[in-house]
């Protein structure tokens, strides 16, 4: 029992922290992968709407939606639970806690990474779906716009959002090295 003991103080909480937001953006992943595969509609054979395998398949504006997603899985799954082998090196091999301003900067780093990296491939999910939806013709259960009018009424309004999300992913980022290279040259 004093080995567990031993191994859970190895492990460290920032550690710990990023692997608990793995899980919680994987999850979210798990939720969205069954939202775009729509298994229910084979079995009700309910088509009544235009589904989000539909989309992807589609191509065009409906690529931000594969985009947001192999985004999401790669940079919300993979690099949170990555990130979380960088915070075990300082704290559970090189025994080095954070506090102060690297605490500071790690908490900076988990909510504005994770925040941004959610956010904006999300959003970036859902606008390909309504541009993808948008671009399919009437007859099909699509919206029948033009190109012209997804970028101008659907597209155009997220590219903000989305870019501002991402940017406070990156900034997230840069604190969480900042504060990784701070403790790290600490004695």
């Amino acid at each position: 029992m004093e080995n567990v003991s031993g191994m859970r103080a190895m492990q460290g909480k920032w550690a710990g922290r990023f692997i608990w937001a793995a899980v919680i953006q994987g999850l979210i992943a798990a939720v969205v992968t069954v939202l775009i595969l729509d298994p229910l509609q084979y079995l009700t054979g309910n088509a009544d709407y235009y589904s989000p395998a539909r989309v992807i398949a589609g191509n065009g504006a409906g690529t931000w939606m594969f985009t947001g997603y192999i985004s999401y899985l790669v940079v919300g799954v993979v690099a949170v639970a990555v990130t979380a082998i960088f915070y075990f090196y300082i704290e559970g091999i090189q025994g080095k806690v954070y506090s102060g301003i690297t605490s500071a900067l790690a908490w900076a780093h988990l909510i504005l990474m994770n925040v941004g990296v959610a956010g904006s491939m999300l959003l970036m999910m859902y606008g390909g779906y309504l541009a993808g939806w948008a671009a399919s013709p009437v007859s099909s259960g699509g919206g029948g716009y033009t190109s012209l009018q997804i970028h101008e009424q659907i597209l155009g309004g997220l590219t903000d959002p989305i870019g501002g999300l991402v940017l406070l992913a990156v900034i997230g980022a840069l604190l969480g090295g900042l504060g990784y290279i701070l403790r790290s040259r600490a004695k």
